[in-house]
């Protein structure tokens, strides 16, 4: 008998905040449920998650509550955004998983994580993990089964809702191949118009192209990460240290905008006290500051700036975002403000350890 090997599971809770909303108050199970904010959709809010029933009708997190509300049927539930119960029910679905026997566990998010494990059948582990967090929380999770972490997170996109899937480099091409490029996992529409500007519009595509093109694109280190995405190439090794957050932000939606320079000021400089009060918790330096403000009625805009040295003074950060907010257009009313603090980060060759989980601005 050949020994077992080395796989990657990738756990998703699904539609977490909805499903945990759900699990609160079992008369939503079938109706469209939309958490956000407050819950009242006549505010100025973002919607945090909807229910599957409500994405048939177009409703999506990120989406203005307010538009949401038009989207939503007559039945539609809005709710408040609870983030303690969530970070509770998280804890308990990761600790569930990491009490299956012989699995190395690294959170990637409050609603996801890699499973690592050694075993001549995945899909009986990755339903195991099922069976358990459904038996410990009734939560619901889809598994990405693959031969690396890129190819688990993207396999899940296949198993959802609740289902198992596996993707490796055997099936990689028949199942990626023809699919555009925003397909890949840390492909946005951003790096998507990059590369289309080269003539890279396919997942296969990108795995042919000229490596060298892309690393004057996109620099040495994405530019050769983004090449082997094309092939589904990526770190495999899961990691248990715990998750290393590269920024602390805050940001705010007015209910009435901002119409002076001194209320935006004042804003800002809150903001920024408050995220790097997080940075210092953590005891390390400060490194960057990015300013994030969305004018009336809804055009979105993010600076940064790099800070001379790295530093551990909350009036260095403080008085470098109010210079990011002098920048900014006079004329024209705010809707949000944010602030984000970068700090320092310990060196790893994994972009995908590297990726911020949440709350980014």
């Amino acid at each position: 008998m050949s020994p077992p090997v080395p796989w990657v599971l990738h756990v998703d809770m699904d539609q977490f905040i909805a499903a945990m909303e759900v699990r609160r108050r079992p008369e939503l199970a079938g109706r469209a449920v939309i958490v956000g904010g407050s819950g009242d959709p006549s505010e100025r809010a973002v919607v945090a998650t909807a229910s599957y029933e409500a994405r048939a009708f177009g409703i999506g997190s990120g989406m203005p509550m307010k538009i949401a509300a038009r989207k939503a049927p007559d039945d539609a539930v809005f709710l408040p955004v609870d983030h303690a119960a969530y970070e509770t029910a998280s804890a308990q679905v990761m600790q569930t998983l990491r009490a299956i026997p012989g699995v190395v566990l690294e959170a990637i998010g409050w609603d996801e994580c890699f499973l690592g494990a050694s075993t001549d059948d995945p899909e009986s582990l990755a339903y195991e993990a099922q069976r358990a967090v459904l038996d410990s929380t009734s939560l619901h999770c889809s598994v990405g089964i693959g031969d690396n972490k890129v190819r688990a997170k993207i396999a899940t996109e296949f198993g959802k809702p609740g289902g198992v899937f596996r993707l490796t480099e055997q099936n990689w091409f028949e199942v990626m191949g023809e699919r555009g490029t925003r397909a890949l996992w840390g492909v946005g529409p951003r790096v998507e118009k990059r590369l289309a500007a080269h003539g890279i519009s396919t997942v296969q595509e990108l795995a042919e192209a000229d490596e060298g093109a892309l690393v004057a694109e996109f620099g040495p280190k994405m530019g050769v990460w983004y090449h082997g995405l094309g092939s589904g190439r990526g770190p495999a090794a899961v990691d248990d240290t715990p998750w290393v957050a590269r920024s602390h932000s805050r940001e705010t939606t007015f209910q009435q905008n901002l119409t002076s320079q001194a209320q935006v000021e004042r804003s800002v400089r809150e903001l920024a006290e408050q995220a790097f009060a997080e940075c210092a918790a953590e005891g390390r330096p400060v490194i960057r500051v990015h300013l994030k403000v969305r004018y009336a009625p809804f055009d979105t805009r993010t600076i940064s700036r790099r800070l001379a040295a790295p530093t551990t003074r909350g009036d260095e950060v403080v008085v470098t975002a109010l210079e990011l907010a002098g920048s900014l257009n006079q004329d024209r009313e705010v809707r949000l403000l944010g602030v984000r603090a970068e700090m320092t980060m310990p060196e790893t060759g994994d972009p995908i350890k590297r990726t911020p989980v949440r709350g980014r601005i």
